[in-house]
């Protein structure tokens, strides 16, 4: 819920006025559509607006540091979907693994659109794709579906040492200080998709996200 990522943000701000590293890494995929406490299809409300609204929250503490870092965990999976704006939130054909690619397209649009918007001596905006990584990730996914990503995580997935490579280098490295904007795989610059990269989409998508978190542009 929004009100909980307030608070989180209310405790960390109190705790830690100066806030080196924000690492967002909190996600789910979900075969049935869902609404989150705040009325919203619960994949995009909580893989794009959790971000979304605890980076804008913590963005102060991340200025104030000598040189604070934003990381957003996107994926491969934001391939082959554009973003659809009459149908944002799946009221009509709704499919959980087309909603959960659509949201990681958003982080990285929102990486992107974030790093334009702050200064890049202050603070840097990077985003990952962090591999297929056998976590608890997907777990309650039900059907034929949740059988195939258990047996495809058995199979072919990377334990979460290896997972969390990626996302390290990107909040500790001396390499990536002066990097922002990006998009990393196995910690080297990747090129995302054409769409991922639609900075009209990201300006569009940035205004929604204002609009359905309360952040007064």
């Amino acid at each position: 819920s929004q009100a909980a990522i307030r608070a989180l943000a209310g405790e960390v701000t109190a705790s830690v006025p100066k806030l080196d590293v924000l690492l967002n890494n909190a996600g789910g995929m979900f075969t049935e559509r869902q609404l989150t406490a705040d009325g919203i299809e619960m994949t995009f409300g909580f893989n794009h607006l959790g971000y979304f609204l605890l980076t804008h929250l913590l963005l102060d503490a991340l200025h104030a540091a000598p040189r604070g870092r934003v990381i957003n965990v996107a994926s491969d999976a934001h391939k082959g979907v554009a973003l659809d704006f009459d149908n944002l939130q799946g009221e009509r054909g709704y499919s959980g693994w087309r909603a959960y690619q659509r949201s990681k397209l958003a982080n990285i649009l929102f990486t992107r659109e974030l790093a334009m918007r702050v200064d890049p001596r202050q603070v840097t905006v990077n985003c990952l794709h962090p591999g297929f990584v056998k976590s608890n990730f997907g777990s309650a996914a039900t059907g034929a579906f949740g059988w195939a990503l258990g047996a495809a995580k058995n199979l072919f997935a990377i334990d979460v040492k290896k997972g969390a490579e990626t996302s390290v280098y990107l909040c500790a490295s001396p390499e990536v200080a002066d990097v922002t904007g990006q998009y990393f795989v196995k910690c080297k610059p990747a090129t995302p998709s054409r769409e991922a990269q639609d900075a009209a989409a990201g300006k569009q998508l940035w205004a929604v996200s204002e609009r359905l978190t309360g952040i007064m542009p």
